[in-house]
């Protein structure tokens, strides 16, 4: 138990009243999730000696929200619950509370809570807000027209998320560049995929981690060629300066590895070396630069299907027997948990995607469907497996590429560019366009490319007028899309 000062530490319950309700918290827990408290704890005034708090400025929801978040429960919310929770997490300061909300972010709730925390200054989930509007601004055009005209110019400033892809390549020398070795995105305008840059030269996308973590573009491992010897350095592509850099690749060398992006870390995991499974774990720290092992996989495995929920990392290993083990990684425990099995006969999961709080599982049909792709989604509320009807096959792309945006999921072959409409036990295909054109094994991602954008102070929402405009030459019609 913390303990916040000398007056809080023989009385460690205070009784938090909020109008009729009353509730007994930790003072501990209180100091250590929550400034207000930290600061009145601190401050050596007669409130910090007594047993009883009455809040004014907070409601009975929101209060009861945060408790649930500080007991380590991440709960689903109303419209009313998400309101009250951001006032009290900005009358409160509390960060964890603020973090969940992000995480909980909807197209069913995000007008609601960008509205909200632009009135409460919860600047943070204000942004994150926009951010996600920005991304379904097609589909909530006209809810649109609800907000103040200022919070609707900044959304419309904003970048949107970028479908993009890059092939499986080797590396090759500066004198005998491979003109395919590009990284592309879909220009969703003219139903095209265009060319955004070059890879560096010694890079490797084949059998190689890719993963994009605070918009930037991470590549890790990969082989050279056949004789799968692991190339060491890793590469970061920042779309904001359109420039390449290197990045120290992972104490223990490796290749078809699952590489995963979370809260400013990168998470390489197992993957192969010398033709041996892995099940070693590292985090790479970015604003340390440094790599350290972490707690290692149950077991050994490759290729490992991988995917970020709720601000939780999940991945997927195969036990035989048509049995497939969904394991959590617990930063706060260093440790994998076992989260569910899923048991489906002459079947294994080749990939995952997160929407909202459910997890999408992608695996081979069994049997004389093999080839077919059929899915079953984990919702981490209930706890519970359903199996989503239809059957995904490569001509409406290959949903081992999927990658979800708001409530889209977009998927890719080599023929075709499908956008699906995210159903809780279908997916409904929304549009289709061309395909990327390329053969072997392709990665895909989201990233946002740089645009206008209209500033906001952390006091008030106000247009600056003599802003400059930093247009990306890339994205302007003189972009170059010679291959």
């Amino acid at each position: 138990m913390m303990e916040a000062s000398s007056c809080s530490k023989s009385l460690h319950m205070l009784k938090v009243s909020i109008k009729n309700s009353s509730f007994f918290v930790d003072k501990g827990t209180l100091a250590e999730n929550c400034e207000y408290f930290r600061a009145l704890f601190e401050s050596g005034m007669r409130e910090c000696r007594q047993d009883e708090v009455r809040l004014q400025s907070v409601g009975v929801l929101g209060f009861l929200v945060l408790l649930q978040v500080l007991d380590g429960k991440r709960p689903m919310l109303s419209s009313d619950q998400i309101v009250e929770a951001i006032e009290c997490a900005a009358f409160l300061q509390a960060p964890a509370l603020t973090k969940h909300l992000m995480n909980t972010i909807d197209s069913d709730n995000c007008l609601v809570a960008y509205h909200a925390a632009s009135t409460y200054g919860v600047w943070e989930l204000f942004h994150g807000a926009a951010l996600f509007i920005r991304d379904v601004y097609g589909d909530l055009r006209r809810d649109l027209l609800a907000l103040p005209g200022v919070l609707v110019r900044h959304v419309e400033s904003l970048p949107p998320s970028t479908y993009m892809a890059v092939c499986s390549h080797s590396p090759c020398s500066e004198l005998l560049r491979d003109a395919q070795r590009t990284l592309r995105y879909l220009d969703e305008a003219r139903r095209e995929w265009r060319v955004l840059t070059q890879l560096p030269a010694g890079s490797s996308t084949a059998m190689a981690g890719v993963a994009v973590l605070d918009n930037r573009l991470y590549i890790v491992g990969g082989v050279r060629d056949v004789s799968k010897e692991v190339v060491e350095t890793g590469f970061c592509y920042d779309p904001a300066s359109n420039a390449w850099s290197t990045v120290r690749g992972p104490r223990q060398p490796r290749y078809n590895l699952a590489l995963s992006g979370m809260e400013g870390c990168l998470y390489a995991v197992g993957g192969e070396y010398g033709m041996r499974a892995l099940s070693s774990v590292e985090r790479y720290k970015v604003a340390e630069g440094s790599w350290s092992a972490v707690a290692p996989l149950p077991s050994p495995a490759a290729s490992v299907p991988s995917a970020v929920a709720m601000n939780r990392l999940f991945v997927c290993l195969w036990k035989g027997q048509g049995a497939t083990e969904l394991h959590e990684y617990v930063g706060e425990l260093d440790q994998w948990s076992l989260v569910s099995t899923l048991v489906r006969r002459h079947s294994y999961a080749l990939h995952m995607v997160a929407h909202r709080d459910n997890l999408y599982v992608m695996r081979n049909g069994p049997r004389d469907d093999f080839l077919r792709c059929v899915m079953d989604r984990y919702n981490l509320t209930s706890g519970q497996w359903t199996a989503v009807s239809g059957h995904y096959g490569n001509s409406k792309g290959s949903l081992l590429t999927a990658v979800v945006r708001g409530d889209s999921v977009f998927a890719l072959s080599r023929h075709v560019t499908t956008e699906y409409t995210v159903d809780d036990c279908r997916w409904r295909v929304k549009r289709e366009v061309g395909g990327f054109g390329r053969i072997g094994s392709i990665y895909t991602f989201l990233m946002r490319l740089p645009q206008a954008t209209v500033p906001l102070t952390e006091k008030c929402l106000e247009v600056s007028q003599d802003q400059s405009l930093d247009v990306c030459p890339r994205l302007s019609p003189r972009c170059s899309d010679n291959m």
